[in-house]
């Protein structure tokens, strides 16, 4: 028998190490999911399995009527006209939705706010503080904080865990998609991120298996605000971009350098392609592009993204045919282009990520 020195053996190691290389993933959005029937949960499921999607993100906001031509059973927000004014109709079907995600090997990213809805004043916190001092008065602060303790003590009858101990249906919470949106006050914003990255991370109770996000900004660069990569509390910095520029490999490269120098993963949590010849970071009116050219649109820019090493969520694949309204980037499953999307998210999870997602994935 062939005797090796220690040395041989870890050099060796080391070698082997250095070629296993994390694996990419690609994602997807559906802010309405909670209003999903059960059919068109599995039309959503089966079709975000084929095409490799590995998380949907979702939103707590009520939404009602026919979303994006999907009709849906209407849920109210979480919270209404007062701080005490809770309706977990939203949380209860998410309990159900994230069960049947988990068997077809998909988590949710859960946010937990959004600023549509702040913009909108569909609850107290755009009632009462408007867009801007919601993120610096401090009974505002002190109230969201306590709907995040709200949400992540939320328990799910089917494991009988709180969502904070649910690491098997969510991959990760952040607390307000495009917090902001407009950048006013970025030390403001960027306090204001930190606060409440740490109150998830303290709602968490040292559970490490489910990741803490931002909810990014309107496109690259001010989705990476610098007080983001020395935030303790952030695991994830999110990516929100239309603009074509911001999906090139080497426009997105050097952030993916500071990200690993910092500790940090990315992701790209929002992209999309326009339905037709407009602006595509202002998809907005236009007439329709061929199904080639929005083909080819979708794989180079997906490509692009997953060349950077960064895992995408698409905005928005839906359970039914697009409807072609206004913003329009939406996909739906076995309608025009779901093809092309769907290679490309079979594409991501085949390549090399600049970051380890493994432990976070089913």
């Amino acid at each position: 028998m062939k005797l090796f020195s220690i040395t041989t053996i870890l050099y060796g190691l080391s070698s082997l190490s250095g070629t296993l290389a994390a694996q990419s993933f690609s994602a997807s959005n559906l802010y309405y999911a909670a209003g999903l029937t059960d059919s068109q949960s599995t039309t959503l499921l089966s079709g975000l399995q084929s095409a490799g999607v590995k998380v949907l993100r979702v939103w707590l906001d009520g939404q009602s009527g026919s979303v994006k031509g999907t009709p849906i059973d209407s849920f109210d927000s979480l919270q209404g006209s007062s701080p005490s004014d809770w309706d977990d109709t939203v949380l209860n079907r998410l309990d159900t939705f994230m069960v049947k995600a988990n068997s077809y090997g998909i988590k949710l990213l859960i946010s937990i706010h959004s600023y549509n809805a702040l913009e909108a004043a569909n609850d107290f916190y755009g009632q009462w503080y408007g867009t801007g001092n919601f993120y610096t008065d401090s009974n505002a602060i002190e109230y969201f904080k306590e709907r995040i303790a709200h949400v992540l003590a939320h328990v799910n009858p089917t494991n009988g865990k709180t969502w904070s101990q649910s690491s098997e249906y969510i991959f990760a919470f952040e607390a307000q998609n495009e917090a902001m949106h407009e950048q006013e006050n970025p030390s403001a914003l960027t306090a204001w991120q930190c606060t409440m990255a740490q109150a998830i991370k303290d709602n968490l109770a040292g559970n490490t298996g489910i990741l803490v996000t931002t909810g990014g900004g309107a496109y690259l660069s001010n989705s990476l605000l610098d007080p983001y990569f020395t935030c303790d509390a952030l695991d994830i910095l999110a990516i929100h971009a239309y603009g074509t520029g911001d999906f090139e490999t080497s426009a997105l490269q050097p952030y993916v350098t500071r990200a690993q120098d910092a500790g940090k993963k990315l992701i790209m949590q929002e992209w999309g392609s326009c339905y037709t010849d407009a602006s595509n970071n202002n998809c907005n009116g236009g007439s329709p592009l061929s199904s080639s050219t929005r083909n080819a649109n979708i794989g180079d820019w997906a490509s692009s993204i997953t060349a950077a090493g960064i895992p995408w969520f698409y905005w928005q694949i839906l359970p039914n045919a697009d409807p072609h309204q206004d913003w329009d980037y939406e996909v739906g499953i076995d309608d025009v282009n779901w093809e092309a999307l769907k290679a490309a998210g079979l594409a991501a999870g085949n390549a090399e990520a600049a970051f380890d997602f493994s432990a976070y994935l089913l």
